[in-house]
């Protein structure tokens, strides 16, 4: 009896370690967002985590704090820990390409999720097709405008890619309606503050407007408490936004904003991952290198 257990530990002995060299190693994949003082991102971000969870990949997460040297050292730690791919919302489209093509150099594919880069390294981006988006916010306003009246625009971020296309589609619709003007454009670089702070400069300068148009959430939400706090009350203005976030539908149901426009950060983020790990397991390639989904405007009769 003692003989077979003796043996029976050596067995366990030697099994144990052979399992433990057998197990296969958990994937790594970094990830660097703008930054979660947005919505948006926190929303892409938690979609994100749950899709990893789902795949059993383990996430190395750094926001970028919404600044681009950040972010380029982000994607410098994650080359230095050897993770297995990257995936990045970068700053802008020109200020992450140096990086980007180092990791893909070290052999680390890298896909990039909402916002583009202009490096042609990229495995794959999926994003919203924000041209598309900026003439759903236009068309919107448009109808709600009878065809006639004047629009204050807040921009993105200067050399965004989002704050580039969104702005390209909705003066693209407004051109096109020649009862419709825009009396005025101007970056608030996608903050609630700044879209605040550019709104009450803008309705001293231009106090005769008829409707605003953030190309993010955040900034229309600034602009509408500015228009409050000035005693213009926003649901006397055709108002547009653009990300769905939960702040904006709070206002949506409060008669406060108009519409926005959905780009479904999950959907961006899941799909991303999903090709970065079918690319790592079998060197499989995502269909397409640019992959849209099409946005669509929400409003209170959704």
């Amino acid at each position: 009896m003692r003989k077979r257990l003796f043996l029976l530990f050596l067995v366990v002995l030697m099994v144990l370690p052979l399992a433990a060299f057998a197990a296969p190693a958990r994937t790594v994949i970094g990830l660097t967002l703008p930054g979660l003082q947005f919505p948006f991102f926190v929303t892409m971000k938690d979609d994100f985590d749950q899709m990893a969870a789902k795949l059993g990949v383990t996430v190395v997460y750094i926001d970028a704090q919404n600044n681009s040297a950040n972010q380029v050292s982000a994607v410098e730690t994650f080359i230095s820990m050897k993770v297995n791919g990257i995936i990045i919302s970068p700053m802008t489209t020109d200020s992450q390409v140096p990086a980007i093509e180092a990791a893909v150099k070290a052999g680390i594919p890298v896909a990039t999720v909402d916002r583009k880069s202009n490096s042609n390294r990229v495995l794959v981006h999926v994003g919203a097709d924000n041209v598309e988006g900026g003439r759903a916010a236009a068309r919107y306003m448009v109808e709600k405008m009878g065809g006639s009246g004047t629009i204050i625009e807040l921009e993105g971020t200067p050399g965004a890619s989002p704050a580039i296309d969104r702005k390209k589609g909705f003066d693209e619709v407004i051109a096109q309606n020649s009862g419709v003007k825009i009396l005025v454009s101007q970056t608030a670089e996608f903050s609630r503050a700044k879209g605040n702070s550019v709104m009450e400069n803008l309705m001293q300068a231009y106090p005769n407007f008829d409707g605003v148009f953030g190309a993010n959430d955040e900034m229309i939400i600034g602009a509408i408490e500015a228009m409050s706090a000035a005693g213009v009350d926003p649901s006397t203005k055709v108002t547009a936004g653009y990300d769905a976030t939960p702040d904006a539908m709070t206002y949506i149901r409060q008669g406060k904003l108009g519409a926005t426009i959905d780009q479904f950060p999950g959907k961006q983020a899941s799909q991303a991952l999903t090709y970065i790990m079918d690319y790592i397991k079998s060197k499989k390639s995502p269909p397409q290198k640019v992959i849209y989904i099409a946005p669509q405007a929400v409003t209170s009769a959704q």
